[in-house]
Order: structure tokens, then C-alpha cells, then sequence
């Protein structure tokens, strides 16, 4: 291994008999670029980044899974250096080679046995899928709330989800590598782009970039999916969340309207009331009374 690589060993984060650790961080820039002794399985909860993984370098954001084989270096990087206002958080699911071999031979399949295997012997490179229909975000999180807080039968638990968790892996990897996903599958990847990006000036054309479809397709997909056309589905989607910003915070309507992509304030006052049929300051007080 290059020696400018830092070797993180099992001893430090396997105490339990079960050989598992699960944690959720905050990235910084202070962890060096590191390889270890086990199979880590990253998510991305929040934010948005770079992982350098191997010799690739991999813009980040949430819903992003990474399978990151024995041996292999990598380390996660924010987008911004203000951590604390554009926070990069991801789960990790570190497994011991002791509980692979346990997990290999309680998983059926071959095929899984074999991959998971294979990662643990450095035989095959790193994974990256998105995660489709938050299926892998909802076991994180059960994986993380179970270690977080012991109770009877915890361990099984565990094991139970830690199973779960590497087949709906190898099923959307599968899928990937297969084209099995479909217009649905992109479609809703789109979708999670907006509702992350609201902020940001989105055009049909930065859809196409991001996603391979032609503009007309990507059209006819919101017809077919929402009932809508792109620029309402937008329009509906930038109003949902500002209300949901008027019931839950402070802020001002100015800068509600800019957080959900709106540069002009009378416009916004114009289509919110023309959705909602009332104006900011005034569903705000209804929905607190």
C-alpha cells in the first residue's frame, strides 16, 4: 500500500461480538485520505461534496451509496469549507471480515455470497449507485438507531438488517449494470435533483445534461408521471416548500422566496397567491392559529 495512504484497523471501531460499527459524521477536511481493514458501506445523508476514492474523484450528493472494498483508499471532502452551514453528512456501515464470512453463509444466493467476497478480498472495485426509492436511506438509518440504542434481541436485529442491506444493494447494482431500471428509475432522480436544487435557477436543459434524456422526453415524462408539465411541476414544487418554510421558521418572505428559488420577490408574491389563493403573510398566520 503507498505509504501516504493512512491504514485505519479494525481494533479501533469493532468492540461487539456481532464485528459491525454504523455511525453518522459530519465531513471535514481533517481525516486523511485512508484505506482500512473491512468493507465500509458510505451513504449520503445530507449535503453535497467530492469523495475521492481510489484514483477517481466523485462529485457527491444525497442519496448516493458507496461500497468501498478492503484496501481501497478514499476519503469524503465538502463542497464548502463552512461545514457548519453546508454540512456534508454521511452513514457508515463498516463490517469486520469475520461477520462477512458469517454473512456469506447465511445469504442463498451465489451470486451475492460471491460479491460480497469478492469486496472483502479486493477482487472487484469500489460501488456507486443512487439510491432508488430510498430504500437504502431507510436502512441506514434503522441500522444506526439500532446500535445507537441496545435493546433485547438487538443483535439479530442487526444481523437481519445488515442482510437486508447488502441484497437491496446488489439488486439496484444489478439493475444498473443490466439497464433494468427504466424511465421510472430516472424519472425519480429527476425529481430528487429539483427538490434538492430548488434554489438554484433549473432549466429543462440542465435535466437532459444530468440525466441523458433529450428535452422532449424529459417532457413528456412529467406529463406522463406528474400530470404536468416541467415549468408547473416546478412552479407547484417551489410553493409547496415555502409553505412548508412559512409554518416551520422565522424567516423573512424575501428570503423564503430566494431559498426556494425565486430572485423576485413580487413574482413570488404573484404565483404563491395565485397556487394558494392567499399571500405569504397571510397563510402564515393561518397556519399558526
Amino acid at each position: 500500500m503507498n505509504s501516504s495512504v493512512h491504514l485505519l484497523k479494525s481494533e479501533l471501531f469493532f468492540n461487539s461480538d456481532l464485528k459491525l460499527f454504523v455511525n453518522r459524521c459530519t465531513e471535514d477536511f481533517n481525516l486523511p485520505f485512508h484505506a482500512h481493514d473491512f468493507l465500509e458501506y458510505s451513504f449520503v445523508a445530507e449535503g453535497a461534496g467530492f469523495h475521492h476514492i481510489d484514483q477517481d474523484i466523485v462529485p457527491v450528493q444525497k442519496g448516493m451509496l458507496f461500497v468501498i472494498p478492503v484496501g481501497v483508499p478514499h476519503v469524503f471532502r465538502p463542497a464548502s469549507s463552512n461545514v457548519s452551514e453546508h454540512p456534508l453528512i454521511i452513514y457508515n456501515c463498516l463490517f469486520h471480515t469475520e461477520l462477512i464470512h458469517k454473512l456469506s453463509a447465511t445469504i442463498q444466493e451465489k451470486d451475492i455470497r460471491s460479491h460480497l467476497i469478492a469486496l472483502a478480498k479486493n477482487e472487484v472495485p469500489y460501488v456507486c449507485i443512487s439510491d432508488q426509492n430510498r430504500q437504502i436511506e431507510e436502512l441506514m438509518v434503522k441500522l444506526y438507531r439500532e446500535t445507537s440504542v441496545a435493546e433485547i434481541g438487538s443483535s439479530s436485529m442487526l444481523f437481519t438488517l445488515v442482510c437486508q442491506l447488502i441484497i437491496t444493494t446488489y439488486r439496484q447494482l444489478h439493475q444498473k449494470r443490466h439497464g433494468e431500471q427504466g424511465p421510472s428509475f430516472d424519472f425519480e432522480y429527476i425529481l430528487q435533483y429539483l427538490d434538492q436544487h430548488l434554489d438554484m435557477r433549473i432549466r429543462m436543459s440542465d435535466l437532459s445534461h444530468r440525466s441523458g434524456w433529450s428535452e422532449k422526453q424529459i417532457g413528456r415524462m412529467f406529463l406522463s408521471y406528474t400530470g404536468q408539465t416541467f415549468s408547473a411541476y416546478l412552479q407547484h414544487l417551489r410553493i409547496q416548500k415555502s409553505c412548508e418554510l412559512l409554518k416551520s421558521s422565522q424567516h423573512k418572505v424575501s428570503l423564503i422566496a430566494e431559498l426556494v428559488g425565486y430572485r423576485d420577490v413580487d413574482t413570488f408574491y404573484t404565483i404563491f397567491k395565485r397556487i394558494t389563493g392567499e399571500t405569504p403573510l397571510t397563510y402564515r398566520k393561518k397556519s399558526r392559529t
